[in-house]
């Protein structure tokens, strides 16, 4: 199974979206709140390419976007690869 890593808030509507698709498919993920400490916000930065919105996805560090990213690669039928999930 892939390493899924999501940094998030407490408080976004979109990352309770993206997690939910997630755990929908069953898949363990590692969530990072960015709130408590800047950086860890800053080391999302860096990793998402300069973007600060979240939620930000990656898998195994491969960074994926964000939750309409994650859901666009999911209706194109990426995400079940790349997540280790079987066809």
């Amino acid at each position: 199974m892939a390493r899924v890593e999501i940094y998030t808030t407490t408080i976004c509507p979109y990352c309770v979206r993206a997690k939910a698709l997630l755990k929908k498919k069953g898949v363990a993920f590692e969530e990072i709140n960015v709130e408590a400490d800047d950086s860890v916000r800053q080391t999302m930065m860096t990793r998402a390419g300069g973007r600060q919105s979240v939620p930000q996805i990656f898998i195994d560090d491969r960074h994926i976007g964000g939750c309409d990213d994650l859901y666009a690669l999911d209706r194109q039928g990426g995400l079940d690869s790349l997540l280790g999930l079987p066809a």
